[in-house]
């Protein structure tokens, strides 16, 4: 048997991972280790450890490393510690090959530790261009890593021309895009959805109409809090009910926290419901279902181009990365968040995009780790 060692640092990683953990635990060749670490732990930012049990999952170590502080300084210490942590691990574990996921300031602490143990690390999603921090962060991992799992033509030239070695570079598609299929089907009841998920607010009657939110700060520009101040007045007047997401765990996370919550205050009866986080199937069942998506998430960009669902964009956050007709993006101005709002409403849905994969990624990838392992 070989080892394969997955670390997960935060909740939208487990989405992009999930259907190639299913198919490596099928594999009777592999021993399928999960590490879980950072803000994937840590229920204010969407703790995923209940829904790995539901999916029959086991975690093998935890790593409670996540700087519980907004000090500029967080996401280097939240780093630090995530590489001592780990590198003990690894050491005891003394895995064949290491799998870091995206772009998120965690999982490059994944990276550093495998390279420097001399651990095969492969990563999931390099290539990709966006317009803040993250950029830096995914291109050191590639320049870390020994293997490449892309989910485009274009991220896949962009290693290319990064002098990545082509052999080392496999494009097949987001595993992500795996579980929209299965989302699609069936409906959210309410019940269910307002008991088990941490929420807050106004619960919102997902039988009607409804749009959802979701803006992080964008780490490298600063004024997060008049940024959310934007989209909350496009909101404020759009007068329609409304599920938010809370913001990731990132530098100015505090000040989106800070805006939210005194337009809470001062809007009791608002018909929002705020959510921490949702499994992965229940949250793309929910966004489908929704009229638009809005905000700054590569979810927008991503798994909504597959499922054609009406996006509107804020910012700078996203502005690399390819997308597909059904994104209007926007500047942090509420006039124009509240006009492309309405232009999207009037749309019901778009043609389905497959520029991140067909659905069937989780599988491939699997099949090509064996063949790199020489199973």
């Amino acid at each position: 048997m070989k080892k394969v060692t997955v670390v997960i640092t935060a909740r939208a990683s487990y989405s992009r991972i999930k259907s190639v953990l299913q198919a490596l635990k099928k594999n009777k060749l592999i021993n399928l280790e999960i590490v879980l670490k950072a803000s994937a732990l840590v229920d204010n930012y969407g703790s995923i450890l209940k829904y790995l049990e539901e999916d029959n999952l086991d975690v093998n170590y935890k790593i409670y490393s996540l700087f519980n502080t907004q000090d500029i300084s967080f996401q280097v210490k939240t780093t630090g510690i995530g590489m001592v942590e780990l590198s003990n691990y690894l050491r005891s574990s003394n895995p064949d090959l290491v799998i870091t996921i995206a772009d998120r300031f965690e999982t490059i602490a994944t990276a550093i530790a495998a390279s420097y143990m001399n651990i095969p690390l492969v990563h999931i999603q390099g290539g990709e261009d966006t317009g803040n921090i993250d950029n830096k962060v995914r291109n050191a991992i590639t320049f870390l890593s020994d293997y490449h799992f892309v989910s485009n033509k274009e991220a896949k030239a962009k290693l290319v021309s990064m002098q990545v070695e082509t052999d080392k570079i496999f494009n097949l598609g987001c595993p992500s895009i795996d579980l929209v299929n299965i989302a699609l089907q069936g409906k959210i009841d309410n019940d269910s959805l307002y008991n088990f998920y941490s929420w807050s607010g106004e619960k919102v009657d997902l039988e009607k109409e409804y749009i959802v939110v979701m803006q992080h700060s964008v780490t490298n520009e600063g004024g997060s809090k008049a940024q959310i101040e934007m989209t909350i007045k496009a909101i404020e007047r759009l007068k329609m009910p409304t599920i938010w997401f809370w913001p990731n765990v990132d530098s100015g996370t505090d000040g989106i926290s800070k805006g939210l919550r005194l337009f809470n205050k001062s809007n009791p009866d608002f018909p929002i419901t705020f959510l921490k986080s949702l499994g992965p199937q229940d949250f793309l069942k929910l966004i489908s279902k929704s009229r638009t998506l809005i905000g700054n998430s590569s979810v927008g960009i991503r798994e909504s181009s597959y499922i054609g669902l009406p996006v509107v964009n804020i910012g700078s956050r996203q502005e690399k990365r390819i997308r597909a007709r059904n994104v209007i993006d926007v500047d942090y101005d509420s006039e124009e968040i509240y006009s492309a709002i309405k232009k999207q409403l009037a749309i019901k849905n778009y043609k389905k995009s497959t520029i991140y994969g067909s659905g069937d990624s989780g599988e491939k990838i699997a099949n090509q780790i064996c063949r790199i392992l020489e199973l």
